[in-house]
């Protein structure tokens, strides 16, 4: 879940900014990851988050976090022969790692919004906006899940906005917000190349 640098935002950014960014978008997908699957009532699944940085590069990465990493590959391989409720569950796994994907873009998006006093609106947003926030290759990830899992392009539509929607949801909850903030900065001020995931959950849970 690395942020795309190759972004179309159209007001100029300067180094130090986009680093700032970055930490918010990778503290999204972390919190995402770790805060909704809790609140989803789904398993804790194992992450990290990479560091490397110089005088002319700086690259922040959450590494894993992936709930369908932890289901067998054959039933992936054979899902239509799945019963019920294993399909059920990997359902409820591909959703929710969709959903980690967006909330990273997102949290970028509204730390933009706040830091230009401007207003985030649901509705002048969609997945292809996420592309002016790094989320290119995040995106990218998400419909290759649902085009694995669901053959109808309409009804992949469907189920995108729905998951985009909780993505966003997500973000505006003042708790959940707070969270990622504390990460990104503790992001910022690491001079790690490694930040373990029991790090990681320290930060986004400081008081």
């Amino acid at each position: 879940m690395q942020r795309n640098y190759q972004t179309n935002y159209s007001r100029p950014t300067n180094s130090q900014e986009l680093i700032t960014q970055t930490a918010f978008h990778e503290a999204g997908h972390a919190a995402s990851i770790y805060l909704g699957n809790k609140q989803k009532e789904l398993p804790a699944v194992f992450f990290q988050i990479q560091i490397k940085q110089n005088d002319k590069l700086y690259l922040a990465e959450v590494i894993d976090g992936r709930l369908i990493q932890n289901l067998p590959i054959a039933g992936l391989e054979l899902f239509e022969n799945l019963t019920t409720k294993q399909k059920q569950d990997y359902q409820l796994a591909y959703q929710a790692d969709i959903v980690n994907l967006l909330v990273g873009p997102l949290a970028e998006a509204k730390y933009i919004s706040i830091r230009d006093d401007e207003a985030l609106n649901f509705n002048l947003f969609n997945t292809h906006s996420l592309n002016y926030y790094g989320g290119y290759s995040d995106v990218e990830k998400a419909y290759a899940y649902l085009d694995y899992f669901i053959s109808s392009k309409t009804q992949q539509e469907e189920v995108m906005l729905e998951l985009f929607s909780q993505a966003f949801e997500f973000i505006q909850k003042n708790d959940n917000w707070k969270c990622i903030f504390n990460l990104a900065n503790y992001i910022l001020s690491s001079e790690k190349d490694v930040i373990s995931c029991e790090q990681a959950i320290e930060a986004l849970n400081h008081k």
